[in-house]
């Protein structure tokens, strides 16, 4: 008996085209990441060893408004590590 297509299966089809065509257009990932350098790997090794929070009380250290100020209209402190992804070691 040879597959023949119903109505709801070109209607399946076409709302997994349209969430595919959504997709396809977000737009590219905009935030910079938490480098690999002198100043941040001991930061990796405390996101391994106890989690992202316990490290990100440590980034308002030099990320203030004496030293490395926040731009203006950046979210609030202490979630980090919510939208600053960490590089790939």
């Amino acid at each position: 008996m040879p597959f023949a297509l119903k109505k709801r299966d070109l209607l399946l089809i076409g709302v997994a085209i349209l969430i595919l065509a959504f997709l396809w257009q977000a737009p590219p990932e905009s935030t910079s990441r938490v480098p690999y350098d002198d100043t941040h790997r001991q930061y990796y090794d405390i996101v391994k060893a106890e989690g992202k929070k316990a490290a990100e009380k440590f980034c308002e250290e030099c990320h203030n408004p004496q030293e490395i100020p926040f731009p203006e209209g950046h979210p609030g402190k202490y979630r980090c590590l919510f939208c600053h992804k960490m590089e790939r070691p």
